[in-house]
């Protein structure tokens, strides 16, 4: 295992601590771990320190196994949660943290959680508690050129998958199946898991989140298809919408105007534009002709170990607890296309992941934009 890139993210980590006053994180997002250790799973812990150190908490049954893929100064196994409490109180005396503040990733901890992380039993009655999401989120925001690697590799997954999915549109077929398809190819490619797959037909391409149900495609159906598969840690995101059949006018006309909105608005990002100037642009083409009530969501957001990170649009920040999006910077990755255009019968959506250069974008997901199959 190459240590190196965990020791620079590292080392930005506790600079980045000590900025915000923070002496030590507790960490359970997955997300976040992996980022800073090469490991993250659940019902584990990281204890990062000011001065770089990592404490890691997992269950008894998993230490041989993080040993293997872990960056880390200390490990340690619990058998359950009680255990898990003992572990963290066990660290604090290690590291002799008994003032100071804690950070803990607040919106990804349930009430629950955030009770069990600040039990007197786990945490020093003399440390505060502060949010840290914000600083692993600035830690994640700008890729290095391995993760910007791995998200290729992730949309290549992608293409394969939405290759079989787009060939297997046939009337009868479920969209259940559809996506079953798309995850199978997807794994075939390299795929290690996914976020959630949306396959939505007919009217059902109305729904901003379409899950796929047993719903059997018709001919004539509009077909959406969100997929986001997992390579190597890290997720591409792509939609496209298709035709089971020939489209109508309303339908071609419709796909049309939001893949043109879709287009202007890549054509835009680059270092130093701002996501509400691209946020704009989108929804700014569709309000000009007339759809200003079948906008919904934001079309853009960050890509990256999860399939919907920083940065985002500042609304869609505040909702997960973020700040507010600084401008582009070269080597950032978002999706651009997100949500869709929603006229009550149907839907459409075209959407692909892109990096950011100092000149301008560059497209990761290249799968055919074209309404008929």
């Amino acid at each position: 295992m190459d240590y190196q890139p965990y020791t620079e993210r590292l080392e930005r980590c506790s600079s980045l601590m000590k900025e915000t006053g923070l002496d030590v994180l507790l960490l359970t997002k997955p997300a976040n771990m992996f980022y800073l250790t090469g490991d993250g799973r659940l019902c584990a812990f990281a204890m990062v320190t000011q001065e770089g150190e990592v404490a890691l908490g997992v269950p008894k049954t998993d230490v041989d196994d993080v040993r293997k893929n872990a960056r880390f100064d200390h490990v340690t196994g619990f058998e359950d949660e009680v255990g898990m409490i003992h572990s963290i109180a066990h660290y604090f005396e290690h590291f002799e943290i008994s003032r100071g503040t804690v950070g803990l990733e607040y919106t990804f901890l349930t009430q629950s959680m955030m009770g069990m992380l600040t039990h007197p039993h786990a945490k020093p009655a003399g440390v505060g508690v502060k949010d840290c999401t914000h600083v692993l989120s600035e830690l994640r925001i700008v890729k290095d050129e391995v993760e910007i690697e791995a998200i290729r590799d992730a949309a290549k997954a992608a293409e394969a998958g939405m290759r079989a999915a787009v060939e297997s549109l046939e009337p009868d077929m479920t969209e259940s199946q559809v996506a079953a398809l798309a995850e199978h190819a997807m794994r075939d490619a390299g795929a290690d898991e996914f976020y959630r797959t949306y396959v939505s037909a007919g009217e059902r391409t109305n729904i901003a989140h379409g899950l796929p149900t047993q719903y059997k495609l018709r001919s004539g159906d509009l077909v959406m298809i969100d997929i986001h598969p997992i390579v190597g840690g890290y997720s591409a995101d792509m939609c496209r919408t298709v035709c089971a059949g020939i489209p109508t006018a309303e339908q071609q006309a419709a796909y049309d105007l939001y893949l043109l909105a879709q287009q202007a608005t890549i054509a835009k990002v680059k270092a130093g534009t701002g996501m509400v100037e691209l946020e704009e642009t989108l929804h700014g083409i569709l309000k000009e002709a007339g759809h200003g009530e079948h906008v919904f969501g934001p079309p853009i957001h960050g890509v990256g170990i999860e399939f919907e990170e920083s940065p985002l649009p500042p609304g869609h920040a505040f909702f997960h607890g973020e700040k507010e999006p600084p401008p582009l910077e070269a080597n950032m990755v978002i999706s651009v296309g997100n949500c869709g255009l929603y006229l009550g019968g149907f839907g459409v959506r075209v959407e692909d992941t892109v990096a950011v250069t100092e000149k301008g974008p560059r497209v990761l997901t290249s799968f055919p934009r074209q309404l008929k199959k």
